[in-house]
C-alpha cells in the first residue's frame, strides 16, 4: 500500500499545553454528559428531563466544535492564506457550513 502524505493532516503549529488540556476537559465533561444520559435511559426517567439533557450535551458539543474551528481560523487558515494557498477558503467555507 503506498504512502500518502495528504491522507492526513497535521497542524503545523501545534496547540499549548494549556490550550490542549482545556479541550481535553471540555470533552471529558461532554463524555460526563453522555454517561448521565445513558444512566436516565436506564432508569426509565421521564422523557422531557432525557431531552433536555441531551439538548445541553449538544450545545456542549457545538461550542467545543467553534472553539476549534476559531482556533482553526486563527492557525492553520491563516498559515495557509499566509503561503498563498487559496484552495484554503474554500475547504473552510465548507467547514463553515457543516457546523451548522
Amino acid at each position: 500500500m503506498e504512502s500518502c502524505e495528504n491522507c492526513k493532516k497535521y497542524r503545523e503549529t501545534p496547540r499549548g499545553k494549556e490550550e490542549t488540556r482545556n479541550l481535553i476537559s471540555r470533552i471529558n465533561r461532554i463524555k460526563g454528559q453522555l454517561e448521565g444520559i445513558a444512566n436516565m435511559l436506564e432508569e426509565n426517567r421521564y422523557c422531557g428531563d432525557v431531552l433536555i439533557q441531551i439538548t445541553a450535551a449538544e450545545s456542549a458539543l457545538r461550542s467545543l466544535g467553534y472553539l476549534i474551528f476559531e482556533e482553526h481560523l486563527a492557525t492553520c487558515v491563516a498559515e495557509q492564506i499566509r503561503r498563498g494557498d487559496e484552495n484554503i477558503v474554500k475547504e473552510t467555507v465548507e467547514l463553515a457550513k457543516k457546523l451548522n
